[in-house]
């Protein structure tokens, strides 16, 4: 992760030089004690502010004082917390990168957590406004050889005033960890896919052994003798191998305790081989291996953090492309667990990877339940844009824990429906199953084919094409992949699955 950020917790105390950032609530006001610290002439310029800006303290916007009279800070940047209503409400990772989107051009920032009576200021949300910060500190620039000066990385130290700092500092030991996860998820995302291909990728997270992650890769040899033909058949137009990354988190103090898996999709490009895309925005396929990144990067967080719980990773890679060994439209594959599949599209790839992952993952480590991630279909993107993303699943109680997790971190899911009548849209006359039913119901009836993979395993398909690349901008992401999912999954193991 990049060390542009630094973050540190102290006392609260009015900086000498730098930004200083106070917590302003209803109409842009402070509070007495807010006042006091500033003193009677820095208070006053603030005051002035206020009214000449016609601030109203709203949630996450602010104004900018430069050289404020009476303090030796270069800037005062007053933050709105909004209504007593809002303020009950505060989102403090979100308020968090609003203060840095405000105050990040400083090399110093010192944020003074105080507000109006009742808004939280414990050792919690400092650590939240903390991982805040980190996450929109992100850049991915490294390809850049020349940079404007506004653009030229600086380290950015921020101070956060509270009135506990070593409990804050034990608490944003667990969300550093998670941020890192995050932007390591990001960061294999933006890569072209001329620097990660399947084996650049492997090798990227045969990295997390260093933080005692068992890491198995699997290359095409094993994977064919193992019998993983549906993912093979979609690598197998291009010149780059197909690789299966197996990651290990062994934390439960039971060792035995059945684990729990996450899966995800990793097609490093994807072409869509024979049944080809149009050129048209086809450069945004370098992403099409989010799920895998974002697995990946939940791995670096559970065991960065320590996590209690024995917790497997498995990616499927591969980079679809169409030369004259590709897989055509009409072949007939068959997948790991015995069941062929009739290939009605090239551009359907995902569900192959997944078929034989899904079934790898289950009938080797028996876990209590599975989640996969995948860019898998544009139809979830008509359906849900990018403020969700779509949540298929054969168990309400990791449904609804899902869900719970993603309004907690604001990674937001729908459940979208499974039934047998969707099912049949993708039975096939010749073989088992064919790989896509066509556009109706596109993103449902990819899913329909994933479970078809998953036994009796509680298990949820969380279609991310909407939400882990090309995102939208946010006051915590302004980077073109969010890492999305890794707080999500992160927040499901630590409520549910820790002991």
């Amino acid at each position: 992760m990049s060390d542009r950020i630094k973050i540190a917790f102290a006392v609260p105390a009015l900086p000498a030089a730098g930004t200083l950032v106070l917590f302003a609530g209803d109409d842009g006001q402070l509070t007495a004690a807010q006042r006091k610290w500033l003193g009677e002439e820095a208070a006053a310029t603030a005051a002035r502010a206020v009214t000449a800006d016609a601030f109203k303290g709203k949630s996450n916007t602010g104004i900018t004082v430069l050289a404020p009279a009476g303090l030796q800070a270069g800037r005062l940047v007053l933050m709105g917390i909004g209504s007593a209503k809002d303020r009950a409400m505060t989102d403090f990772v979100t308020l968090g990168g609003a203060v840095l989107g405000k105050g990040g051009t400083s090399k110093a920032v010192t944020v003074l957590l105080d507000g109006p009576k009742g808004w939280r200021t414990d050792a919690e949300a400092a650590a939240d406004l903390a991982l805040g910060v980190l996450l929109r500190g992100y850049r991915f620039d490294r390809y850049k050889g020349r940079k404007a000066d506004d653009e030229t990385p600086e380290t950015v130290t921020v101070t956060i005033g509270t009135a506990d700092p070593a409990a804050a500092k034990r608490a944003f030991r667990r969300r550093s960890a998670v941020a890192e996860g995050v932007n390591i998820a990001r960061d294999l995302v933006n890569e072209p896919p001329n620097v990660l291909f399947p084996e650049e990728f492997a090798r990227r997270a045969e990295t997390l052994g260093d933080l005692g992650v068992e890491v198995e890769v699997l290359d095409e040899k094993r994977l064919e003798k193992i019998g993983m033909r549906a993912l093979l058949g979609v690598g197998q137009g291009s010149r780059r191998d197909s690789r299966v990354v197996v990651m290990r988190w062994n934390g439960a103090k039971a060792q035995k305790a059945r684990p729990v898996a996450f899966v995800g999709k990793g097609v490093t490009f994807d072409t869509g081989g024979i049944s080809i895309k149009p050129a048209q925005g086809m450069e945004d396929m370098k992403g099409d291996m989010a799920g895998a990144a974002t697995v990946v990067g939940l791995m670096h967080a559970l065991a960065a953090r320590k996590a209690k719980v024995n917790a497997i990773g498995v990616i499927g890679l591969v980079e679809n492309m169409p030369d004259g060994n590709a897989q055509r439209p009409g072949d007939i594959v068959t997948s790991l667990s015995g069941q062929t599949i009739e290939i009605i599209n090239t551009d359907a790839e995902g569900r192959l990877v997944l078929a034989d992952v899904l079934w790898y993952t289950q009938d080797r480590y028996k876990p209590a339940f599975m989640v996969n991630l995948a860019t898998l279909t544009g139809a979830i993107l008509v359906a849900l844009g990018q403020e969700h993303a779509g949540l298929f699943s054969n168990d309400d109680t990791l449904s609804e824990r899902l869900a719970a997790a993603g309004k907690a971190t604001g990674e937001a899911v729908w459940r979208m429906p499974l039934t047998a009548a969707y099912d049949k849209m993708i039975d096939s006359k010749v073989a088992d199953v064919k790989n896509s039913a066509g556009r109706h119901a596109g993103a449902i009836t990819a899913a329909q084919f994933l479970k078809r993979f998953v036994n009796d395993t509680p298990w949820a398909h969380l279609d991310v094409a909407g939400t882990a690349m090309g995102s939208l901008s946010s006051e915590t992401n302004r980077a073109w992949s969010s890492g999305w999912g890794v707080r999500l999954l992160d927040r499901l193991v630590t409520d549910h699955c820790e002991g």
